[in-house]
């Protein structure tokens, strides 16, 4: 038996502030939503066409503050052909929070707390 994996899910306390994040730090953009017809929630799968995975934003409307995320020991990881660039453009937007120059990669952070590893492709 195989699995492919498709999507994680991460809940957004600002949906807007964090699809703005993605589109420009990651270049992931808005493929699909949902919204339940009471209100209660939205949900958003973002993405783009380096990759089929997936990234589900979901927003619920009774989420009355920021969440915690714990220790934050967890992390979804990107890889980019352009490392400097996206070093600097992560740089220019404020949101590296952790860089691991022994292993020559580094952590942004998004509005909602949750730690992105960039890779740079390796030969």
């Amino acid at each position: 038996m195989k699995f492919k994996m498709v999507h994680e899910n991460y809940n957004v306390y600002d949906l807007q502030k964090s699809l703005d994040f993605y589109e420009k730090a990651l270049g992931l953009h808005e493929l699909r939503r949902s919204e339940a017809k009471d209100g209660s929630n939205i949900i958003v799968y973002i993405g783009n066409e380096e990759s089929e995975f997936e990234l589900e934003l979901t927003w619920l409307r009774d989420m009355d503050r920021p969440y915690n995320l714990g220790d934050e020991e967890f992390h979804l990881a990107f890889r980019t052909e352009d490392f400097e660039a996206a070093h600097k453009l992560h740089e220019e937007m404020g949101c590296i929070c952790f860089e691991n120059h022994e292993r020559g990669i580094y952590f942004i952070m998004d509005p909602d707390g949750y730690w992105l590893e960039i890779l740079p492709v390796r030969k």
